[in-house]
């Protein structure tokens, strides 16, 4: 009898999942308090303004400016642009969803979403990469340095990112594609992310999440050895130098990428570690915002606080004297 009744438990629960696929899903955000609707309306769309203007203006001076049309700052524009593409992938629906007081995503929307958080989740990861490797050649090659990084490399290297993290979207999607959801889903989250879709499918999701492992064992752990290994050439040379100056001025080069190299880099460990520890529903979502909406609002400040050919750039396109 115990059996019968597990046997038609389990194919009522099927039958749930096969349905999913016409429903909606829906994103619990991280507060589901009416009251706190309005301050996280505020919060994340002045968040998000900053966002797209910090960046923009940054892509502007890159352009507009003779003077920074180099390697390090073609790879700082590109970084920005995939910033913004980045941040837009979640914010604007979140944003959309409090606005109207609706949490529903559509099934073919959530997938989406999913498939562009993890493109330009990636190309993050993988021009932080190019950009220590810039620095690299900067500093320890900087006789040869416009010889090895010309034009066409440089042209190769933004594209090899873009190649590989379109793949690795497309191919992550096509596996999402083959999993079962049941109807009415709740994500305890702002954003559909790979990790919530695997954990919250009901069909079987061992290669999903073998394959899931093993593509960011590759594709995160590749480019964050490839930063490790060129900031110790970089220290190295450093400390080769013989002057107090030359050092200052060699480490002032790369201070900018380093530090939001960290801050990229210790959130999304947050993240993981937050997800993995504990079992709070609103642990990862709010650990979450560090990497896809604080990270990418700091990083205009960083690199153009102290960087005197930025704001001299700034100063020019909007028409102002130029000492």
């Amino acid at each position: 009898m115990s059996l019968f009744f597990f046997s038609c438990s389990f194919l009522c629960h099927m039958e749930q999942c096969n349905d999913s696929k016409i429903l909606e899903f829906y994103l619990l955000g991280l507060s589901e308090d009416p009251e706190q609707q309005p301050l996280l309306f505020g919060l994340f769309l002045s968040m998000y303004l900053v966002i797209v203007l910090g960046n923009l203006l940054l892509i502007l001076a890159v352009s507009s400016d003779s003077h920074l049309h180099t390697p390090m700052y073609f790879f700082l524009s590109n970084l920005s642009l995939v910033d913004m593409c980045f941040t837009s992938t979640t914010i604007p629906k979140m944003l959309y969803n409090i606005w109207t007081q609706s949490k529903a995503i559509t099934y073919a929307g959530c997938l989406t979403q999913m498939c562009f958080y993890l493109l330009f989740g990636a190309l993050d990861n993988f021009l932080l990469a190019v950009m220590a490797y810039d620095r690299y050649v900067a500093i320890c090659h900087p006789l040869h340095y416009m010889i090895i990084m010309n034009p066409q490399l440089c042209g190769w290297l933004v594209l090899g990112c873009w190649t590989v993290s379109i793949g690795n979207s497309v191919f992550n999607g096509l596996l999402v594609l083959q999993l079962s959801f049941s109807p009415d889903l709740k994500i305890p989250h702002f954003s559909c992310e790979l990790n919530q879709m695997n954990q919250l499918a009901c069909s079987d999701t061992f290669l999903n999440n073998v394959l899931m492992f093993l593509i960011t064992a590759v594709l995160g752990g590749g480019p964050c050895a490839g930063i490790l290994y060129s900031y110790s050439k970089i220290v190295s040379s450093i400390q080769r130098i013989a002057s107090m100056e030359g050092k200052y001025k060699a480490f002032s080069t790369c201070a900018s990428h380093l530090s939001v190299v960290l801050l990229f880099y210790s959130s999304v460990l947050g993240v993981y570690l937050s997800s993995s520890s504990t079992h709070s529903s609103l642990s990862s979502p709010i650990a979450s915002v560090m990497y896809t909406v604080v990270t990418p609002m700091l990083n205009p400040f960083i690199y153009s606080l102290r960087n005197k050919d930025i704001k001299r750039a700034l100063r020019r396109f909007f028409g102002l004297t130029v000492k």
